[in-house]
């Protein structure tokens, strides 16, 4: 026990000496300064180990007063999916992110929350290297049929996220379009 309590506050002043230094990286910025939502994906199936570490992020999303106002259906058939997302391929998986109907005003954030819990998902998607996409547009026609895509009752459809394997050639180029500069989009208030 005393050779791993020595080991660890090892460990810790490497880590603070190198974040005094400028030099401390996060594996975390780093995923989300070079992700991208791909649009061109492979027949190499998502497994079920990268699909449950996905969700598993998905849960531990902030929410307001913790609500938790998500739920997760997740869709792997394929004919269900290219309803939802004509281009879609096998292998991929939809995740539909669907919060719970407000039930009077002011009642929660809901639609916010499961945009956290999207993003959560799409963090690890492309930790994992797998790639991913969230849409919007889907959701409304989830929403008509709900009992076909087994969305539980009381809650509706906000985004879908699309998981699947990229392959060697797509990048930010290939497969979206440009982010606009820094200095466009960040005000410093004076």
């Amino acid at each position: 026990m005393k050779t791993r309590t020595v080991l660890f506050f090892i460990t810790m002043l490497l880590l603070a000496s190198q974040a005094m230094s400028g030099q401390a990286t996060s594996a975390v910025t780093d995923v989300i300064s070079s992700a991208i939502s791909e649009r061109n994906y492979t027949n190499t199936p998502v497994t079920d180990q990268q699909l449950e570490t996905i969700l598993r992020c998905g849960v531990k999303a902030p929410s307001a007063v913790n609500a938790q106002p998500w739920k997760f259906t997740v869709i792997k058939d394929e004919s269900a999916m290219k309803e939802i997302i004509k281009d879609v391929v096998p292998g991929n998986v939809l995740i539909v992110v669907s919060g719970l109907a407000p039930q009077k005003e002011g009642a929660g954030t809901p639609d916010f929350d499961c945009g956290l819990a999207a993003e959560n998902m799409f963090i690890a998607a492309h930790g994992l290297g797998l790639g991913a996409r969230i849409y919007g547009s889907p959701a409304r026609n989830i929403n008509y049929n709900k009992e076909a895509y087994q969305i539980p009752e009381g809650y509706n459809a906000i985004v879908v996220l699309r998981v699947g394997n990229v392959g060697n050639g797509v990048d930010a180029v290939s497969s979206a379009s440009p982010r606009k500069d820094y200095n466009e989009v960040v005000n410093f208030m004076k």
